[in-house]
């Protein structure tokens, strides 16, 4: 159930008959009241012989008791209360006291006899509307402060005790929302979303992986966006605004948002965080550990992934074992490689994994305050990416997209752990979300590729087929029987034949990989053992034999982070790969 407090007005008139009219799109029915301040309102939406005029009359007399210098300007407050979908539909009852119980929450009306005159209407299925006059019967202004936070505390209640959908109590730290006139706009507009959500992941898609202010903006003028910034007399940039070309108010002019206003981490200032190093990090530059060789530059998407995944086997060690502020770095920076990854992803994938970026928007900001810097791993990942180019859906780059997804799923499920620890309920609720959809959108980028693995599994030899076999029978012997049966044992069989020709003992490296994580719970062992023994061995993830042209850079490795496909109820895996 949500709740929304309303800007305050000052005609009560407009606003009923917005409430008793038919709607922008004829969607309201049957408008009447549900609830009054007395009980006896007059309701000109079932009594024939009343007018909105003379409900106005009755709410706004306070205002008359007092001298025209001391009535507020203001003086219309509006409260909206709407179920959520899944919820069964309630009585007028019980909509009545769910409205009183929210004015006497909100300080409209504390139950003293003396509260402020307000009315519920219904105009459908599941929502309300409370409109009240800002004085009090005794003249007196209500308290009514933080109104909005005392709202959703109430409502929690409300759910638990009418079994209603529970809504995760938020922390202040979410985007605001588009407004009803926004989603309104947008509708006569036929656009898909409003445009504060379009510019948000527009700006957020230009920040992934930025270094700096210019090419921050320059990537937002590549995406057509229209930027107005704020300069300071000494000629520093304060701020910026964007605003679609198409987005015009009633003067046709462009609608602008300050950074700020789409979302508190995309105001100028914050977005300057990333590019800031503190000093121990920036004795680290390129991103390497000390003793570790410098990677090198990037030559193609497949290898911009390989170093991606690398990156973001590390995030999950930070989130699992870091301090508080480090894991909270990792999890903002995680949020740019899941939009750079949607941005470069192919056709097949694209759709979900934009969903997965956009739900884990909200599982990167908390009041943990992310110590910046630590992250550069992932944010140079997240460079990495956007300046490989599109991956292309087949071959290495899609065998590589699906090691990276793969990845990149228990990185949400891990920041849905951490997030659950801390009690952020909406993060860890958005990081899960997250998850659900990489799971579909690795399901989709590894399907060509583990059925080329499959394929050249078939084609071995019998005798190289029994010594794999022989080899998972000595190394899991209470698991192999169960993955011979799986579909993807071939693919397992032909990643041990490729780790035997490459020089690699294959029983060390089979075992090696099994005792990373348990493997009881996964969907399919073969497919998350071979991820593992191509990551650790160091091979393609697609022998050059199984597609036409290798992808630029397949051969260079020098990267060993261990990867793991998609498994059944991984939430708390993630803690327990180790």
């Amino acid at each position: 159930m949500i709740p929304r407090i309303h800007q305050q007005g000052s005609n009560t008139l407009g606003l009923l008959h917005y409430l008793y009219g038919k709607g922008t799109h004829e969607e309201h029915i049957d408008p009447h009241l549900v609830a009054s301040f007395d009980g006896m309102a007059p309701d000109p939406g079932r009594d024939p012989a009343v007018t909105k005029k003379d409900l106005q009359h009755l709410l706004d007399q306070p205002l008359s008791l007092l001298d025209a210098d001391l009535r507020p300007d203001k003086h219309v407050w509006h409260c909206s209360v709407r179920a959520a979908p899944d919820d069964p539909i309630l009585s007028d009852e019980q909509w009545g006291d769910i409205a009183r119980r929210m004015v006497a929450a909100t300080g409209i009306d504390p139950g003293d006899g003396a509260g402020c005159r307000w009315a519920a209407v219904r105009h459908a299925d599941d929502h309300i509307h409370i409109i009240a006059t800002l004085v009090r019967e005794d003249g007196r202004r209500p308290d009514h402060h933080r109104s909005g936070k005392r709202a959703q505390a109430e409502c929690r209640l409300i759910e638990k005790e009418l079994g209603l959908h529970q809504v995760a109590p938020g922390d202040g730290t979410a985007a605001k929302r588009a407004t009803s006139a926004e989603r309104h706009k947008a509708e006569r507009q036929g656009r898909e979303r409003p445009a504060r959500e379009e510019l948000r992941e527009t700006v957020r898609r230009a920040v992934a992986g930025a270094t700096s202010e210019e090419e921050f903006f320059d990537r937002l003028a590549a995406a057509g966006l229209l930027i107005r910034k704020r300069i300071a007399p000494s000629g520093d940039l304060l701020g910026y605004k964007v605003a679609l070309p198409d987005d015009r108010n009633g003067e046709n002019e462009p609608v602008y948002y300050a950074g700020s206003t789409l979302a508190a981490d995309l105001s100028l200032p914050r977005i300057r965080e990333r590019w800031t190093l503190p000093a121990e990090a920036a004795a680290s530059a390129d991103g390497s550990r000390p003793g570790q060789p410098v990677l090198p530059d990037v030559t193609g998407p497949a290898f911009a992934r390989r170093r991606a995944t690398a990156a973001t086997w590390q995030a999950l060690l930070i989130i699992d074992h870091g301090d508080d502020g480090a894991a909270a770095a990792q999890i903002a920076a995680a949020g740019e490689v899941l939009d750079a990854l949607a941005k470069t992803s192919a056709g097949h994938t694209r759709a979900e994994l934009r969903e997965a970026a956009s739900a884990f928007e909200r599982a990167s900001r908390s009041h943990v305050k992310a110590v910046r810097g630590h992250d550069r791993a992932l944010r140079q990942a997240a460079r990495d990416l956007v300046h490989s180019g599109p991956a292309l859906g087949r071959g290495e780059d899609g065998a590589t997209t699906a090691m990276l997804i793969d990845m990149a799923f228990f990185l949400a499920a891990a920041a849905a752990n951490w997030h659950a620890k801390k009690h952020h309920s909406q993060q860890a609720a958005a990081a899960q979300q997250a998850a659900e959809h990489l799971r579909a959108a690795y399901e989709a980028a590894a399907a060509e590729s583990m059925a080329l693995l499959r394929q050249r599994g078939q084609r071995l030899a019998p005798r190289a087929r029994q010594r794999q076999a022989d080899l998972l029978h000595e190394v899991l012997p209470d698991l192999a029987a169960r993955v011979q049966a799986e579909p993807g044992w071939p693919a397992l069989a032909a990643t041990l034949h490729d780790a035997r020709e490459a020089g690699h003992d294959p029983g060390a490296l089979l075992t090696e990989a099994a005792g990373r994580r348990e493997l009881d719970t996964a969907t399919s062992i073969s497919d998350v053992l071979v991820w593992r023994l191509r990551r650790s061995a160091h091979l393609p993830a697609l022998p050059e034999s199984s597609h036409e042209t290798p992808a630029p850079g397949s051969r260079r490795q020098g990267l060993s982070a261990p990867s793991t496909p998609l498994t059944q109820g991984t939430v708390n895996h993630s803690s327990r790969r180790r």
